[in-house]
Order: structure tokens, then C-alpha cells, then sequence
């Protein structure tokens, strides 16, 4: 298999798929399952996703990663409220790894929503964020199908593993199952898409209780 040893920053779509035999697949009903869940959005959270909104179109071209992770992207997934459970946690720069078949690979995903109180322990949800697409480096979604395979091993391939990566305003959705990935179009956050965005997190929330032991 060559290389033994991968970080998740080196990983590309088309590495992984060479290496590890996956499929992309362009239709899968547990990816539409989750994206087109109902859940409702309160009042409170309508307001607070149109004020992030409103700076996000204002400020969306000159933030740098880690202006846009804490003004936008972090009161997001503070408003959902993944972390007031001892159970599980949404992480942050943790570094984490594991064999993949007869390679090790490890890194630090941006950020990723794992059982666990002080450290993670099972991860479910991989997260990676660029600022903007011309000043991206390397693979994104590579980046965080890399760390879903790793999750997807620590979960003793259980259930789907879940995803995410941010490139500016878009939002793109993951699942992995088994050999077989998928990648949902572009959700835009200076747009309405915001909303489904927050509600398809928020139907991640339900899943990632519904798996803990």
C-alpha cells in the first residue's frame, strides 16, 4: 500500500479513494434522510442566524479562518449547544488518530463531535473549515473524509460516520458508510441556506444522541 503513515493535511479525495478502495456515490438515502429532516427553529434562533448572517455578507471576504470560525461558524454551533452534556462534547483542534487498514493516520480535524467529557473518545461528526476557495490549500473534503475513516474504525464501523467542511460561505455535508462516501451540493450561508444548515445540525444533534451508548 506504500506510505504508512498519513497525516490527515496530506489526504486528497483521489489519495484515499487510491488507497483505501473507496466509492464516491452521488445518491444515498441515509445522506437525504439527514439533510431533509424537519426540526424546528425557534424565534430566538431565527434572529440570532439572521444577525450572523448580516456580518457574514459584510465580512465574508476579508476574514481570515479564524475570524470567520469565531464569529460565525463557533456562535453557531454554540447555539445548538453540543457541549452541556458530560456524554459528549464538540471538540476543538484535538489531535487524533488510528490505523486505517495497515495505516496509521492521525492530525487534528478543525473540529469534530465525539463522546467523551474532558477528551474525546468515539468521534461521530468531522468538521474542516477554509476561509475561501482561491486560498485554499490542499483537499478539504479529503482532509475530513480522512478523519471520518479514522472515526469510522474507532466506531468499529457501527454506523455512519458524519461530516462536514466549510470553504467561505458554503457548507458541504458528509456521510460514510463503509467503503462508500457521499458529499451533499453547496449549502450558501449568506443566503436562506443558513437555515437549513442550522437545522441540519440540529438533526445531527438527535442522531449523535441516539448512538450514544
Amino acid at each position: 500500500m506504500g506510505k504508512t503513515a498519513l497525516n490527515f493535511s496530506e489526504c486528497s479525495l483521489e489519495l484515499l479513494d487510491d488507497m483505501f478502495a473507496l466509492d464516491e456515490i452521488f445518491e444515498s438515502s441515509a445522506l437525504d434522510a439527514w439533510l431533509n429532516q424537519s426540526m424546528e427553529i425557534s424565534g430566538f434562533e431565527k434572529k440570532t442566524l439572521e444577525g450572523l448572517r448580516k456580518q457574514l455578507n459584510i465580512n465574508v471576504k476579508h476574514w481570515n479562518e479564524f475570524e470567520l470560525s469565531y464569529h460565525f461558524i463557533a456562535p453557531i454551533f454554540a447555539t445548538i449547544d453540543f457541549s452541556s452534556s458530560k456524554q459528549y462534547s464538540l471538540f476543538v483542534e484535538r489531535a487524533f488518530g488510528g490505523m486505517v487498514g495497515d495505516v496509521e493516520m492521525r492530525g487534528k480535524p478543525d473540529g469534530m463531535i465525539a463522546s467523551g467529557f474532558r477528551k474525546p473518545k468515539q468521534p461521530f461528526f468531522c468538521f474542516h473549515e477554509y476561509k475561501k476557495s482561491f486560498e485554499q490549500k490542499g483537499d478539504p473534503a479529503g482532509q475530513c473524509l480522512a478523519a471520518m475513516l479514522v472515526a469510522q474504525e474507532m466506531n468499529e464501523h457501527q454506523h455512519a460516520i458524519y461530516g462536514c467542511y466549510v470553504v467561505g460561505a458554503d457548507w458541504y455535508f458528509m456521510l460514510l458508510q463503509g467503503r462508500e462516501y457521499v458529499m451533499s451540493t453547496a449549502y450558501v450561508a449568506t443566503r436562506d441556506d443558513i437555515f437549513d444548515i442550522f437545522r441540519i445540525l440540529k438533526v445531527l444533534k438527535q442522531i449523535i444522541i441516539g448512538m450514544l451508548p
